[in-house]
């Protein structure tokens, strides 16, 4: 084979060097396919315009499955067993726009546990678990709509400040109820309704340390003036017992005449 200039190459040099390169190329293709559109065992995984929908509901899951299919679209893992969404937990599943994690038994969602979705995500439900609270930093920057409906919270400052930041999902927002609260008068109320009624959870929180310091400090105070009474009472005491004895000690006029009699006497 000749090329502009003179330049020539033979044909059995190209296609010996080519090929491998070629093949090369198409294996790497092939065992990337296969990384990408793998799925796990415990769940069907099907194609919606191309990309991945995982169905892992009601498999008896523990946790989050770790090998999922790097174009997931939609994450279905409701009705299982799963306790806690650890961090990073859909780091590498950028394409990921549903996640259904409603009907399981979760208690802890870590801070970081959405971080590599916060931008693609669009709907997560996390109704019927069981979480009290959750970190303000948990869903922070995320612009789906959540689901929080039917979880026993306990209403304080920390929820406030997280449902603050959210996108509630208007059909199920009068299910996130109270179902504790530093008032004990929210308790069974919608929190958004008890919110809108202009209660502050947050001032709760500041009386309630205000309080506890106030008591702190009063306890201390108590101590330190008990200590101080106790001190000069037992000062007191001693002095009394102290001139009691000097008071029994005969006098010096009494032992000259004590003296005089037995001279006397004698």
């Amino acid at each position: 084979m000749t090329f502009p200039g003179g330049a020539h190459v033979s044909r059995k040099v190209f296609i010996h060097h080519g090929c491998p390169l070629f093949l090369r190329f198409i294996l790497t293709v092939i065992c990337l396919s296969a990384m990408g559109f793998a799925c796990p065992k415990s769940c069907h995984c099907s194609e919606r315009n191309g990309l991945t929908v995982v169905q892992c509901s009601s498999r008896n899951l523990e946790e989050i499955p770790s090998n999922l299919p790097h174009d997931t679209v939609s994450l279905l893992l409701s009705s299982n067993h799963i306790t806690k969404i650890p961090n990073q937990a859909f780091k590498n599943l950028p394409w990921l726009q549903e996640l259904d994690l409603s009907r399981n038994a979760i208690e802890t969602v870590d801070a970081g546990a959405f971080q590599g979705v916060t931008e693609s995500l669009r709907v997560l439900d996390l109704s019927h678990n069981h979480m009290q609270s959750v970190p303000k930093e948990a869903f922070a920057r995320l612009h789906a709509k959540i689901s929080l409906s039917n979880n026993p919270w306990h209403c304080e400052c920390t929820l406030q400040e997280v449902l603050r930041e959210l996108r509630l999902d208007p059909e199920t927002v009068n299910e996130v109820s109270c179902h504790t609260s530093v008032q004990e008068e929210y308790a069974g109320k919608p929190v958004i309704q008890v919110l809108d009624s202009g209660i502050n959870f947050c001032n709760f929180h500041h009386k309630t340390t205000d309080v506890a310091m106030f008591v702190t400090m009063f306890g201390w105070f108590t101590m330190v003036i008990a200590y101080v009474v106790y001190y000069v009472r037992h000062n007191q005491e001693d002095a009394r017992r102290h001139l009691e004895y000097l008071k029994s000690l005969p006098s010096s006029s009494q032992i000259s005449k004590d003296f005089d009699t037995i001279s006397t006497v004698l």
